[in-house]
C-alpha cells in the first residue's frame, strides 16, 4: 500500500502483540515525523534489548547476566517461591512491596486452545528448585482466568506430593468496586478468601 520502507515498518509493527493495522500505521507515520536522533534511540534500545537481555538461568525472569536481580539478591528468601506466568506479572507483585521471596516465571499458562501444554512451560526447573533450595512454600500467582486456574491446579497436583506448602493468591473484589457489579466467581472468591477482623 505504501512505498517500500514505510510498508515494511507497518508490517513489522503489525506483528507485535496488541498492535493492529491502524495502530501500526499510526506508529510508522509518527516515527517518520520524529527527529532522526529519536528514531535512532528507539532502534538502539531494541538492538540493546536483543543483545544484552536473556532469561535467568534459575527463575526465567529477564536478566542482563546469567541471573536476574532477585535470584542474585541474598536478602530474598530462596525457600519461598512465587510462581507467575510472565515477567510483567512479577513486576506487578514487586510494586506491592509485600513479597520477600524469589520468583519462578512459567513463560505462559496452560492453554490447549492456543496449543500450550505443560511441557511448554518452565515446570521442570520449578520442580528441581524444591529440594535444591529447601523450598517450604510455593505461592501460585497465575492469572485468575480459565488458563491461570488450570495451570494453578496442575501445579498444585505436581507439588503436593513433594511435601511443600502450596498456596494460591486470594482474588476478589477490587477496592472501590460495587457488589452489584461483581460476577459470581469473583464474589465467591471474595467470600472464600475472607479474613478475620479485630475491633
Amino acid at each position: 500500500m505504501f512505498e517500500g520502507p514505510v510498508q515494511d515498518l507497518i508490517d513489522e509493527l503489525g506483528r507485535l502483540p496488541g498492535i493492529g493495522p491502524k495502530s501500526a500505521q499510526r506508529i510508522a507515520f509518527h516515527l517518520l515525523k520524529v527527529e532522526t536522533a529519536d528514531a535512532e534511540r528507539l532502534a538502539r534500545a531494541i538492538t540493546e534489548l536483543k543483545a544484552r537481555v536473556h532469561f535467568c538461568a534459575i527463575c526465567h525472569n529477564v536478566a542482563e547476566g546469567e541471573l536476574c536481580q532477585f535470584c542474585r539478591d541474598p536478602r530474598r528468601d530462596p525457600a519461598l517461591i512465587c510462581v507467575v506466568e510472565e515477567p510483567r506479572d512479577l513486576a506487578a507483585i514487586e510494586r506491592t512491596h509485600e513479597f520477600k521471596g524469589r520468583y519462578h516465571v512459567l513463560g505462559a499458562a496452560i492453554s490447549p486452545i492456543d496449543g500450550v501444554g505443560p511441557d511448554d512451560l518452565n515446570i521442570r526447573d520449578l520442580l528441581a528448585r524444591i529440594p535444591a533450595d529447601k523450598v517450604r512454600e510455593v505461592i501460585l500467582a497465575t492469572n485468575p482466568n480459565v488458563e491461570g486456574e488450570a495451570t494453578a491446579m496442575y501445579l498444585a497436583r505436581l507439588l503436593g506430593p513433594l511435601g511443600v506448602r502450596v498456596t494460591r493468591i486470594a482474588s476478589g473484589l477490587p477496592v472501590g468496586g460495587d457488589l452489584e457489579y461483581a460476577d459470581e466467581i469473583t464474589l465467591g472468591r471474595a467470600f472464600a478468601g475472607r479474613r478475620e477482623m479485630r475491633g
